[in-house]
């Protein structure tokens, strides 16, 4: 599957509607980003279950300002819209292979608990 650039608009009701999401936060000036492209491009080739959607950070800064993104590139992973990953830096793809690996394995109804155990 393709990358899908992801904008203020359809931001959470991309991550809210899908399993699984991943998120390139990423800008044209940035170097490592420019890296990481081909990897995060290639690895979305393998998991067309996947949602991999990249943001651009100059395009949408009140996106990546409420995300809190303060180093690019930053990867993101949501499951059933919970977000249960997020890491600075390019990944490598075989890092990034285990992510998705272990973003699948996740008990989410293990997540929701202990979710709620905190807001308590």
């Amino acid at each position: 599957m393709s990358t899908t650039d992801l904008t203020t608009e359809d931001f959470e009701k991309t991550i809210t509607s899908n399993d699984i999401v991943l998120v390139d936060w990423w800008a044209e000036w940035c170097g490592p980003c420019k890296q990481f492209a081909p990897v995060y491009s290639k690895v979305s080739d393998a998991h067309p279950d996947v949602v991999f959607g990249k943001v651009d950070t100059e395009a949408e800064q009140e996106l990546a300002a409420a995300a809190s993104i303060t180093s690019i590139p930053t990867t993101m992973a949501f499951r059933d819209g919970i977000l249960v990953f997020s890491q600075p830096g390019a990944l490598p793809e075989a890092a990034l292979q285990e992510v998705i690996s272990q973003v699948r394995d996740l008990d989410m109804d293990d997540i929701r608990r202990q979710l709620e155990t905190q807001q308590q």
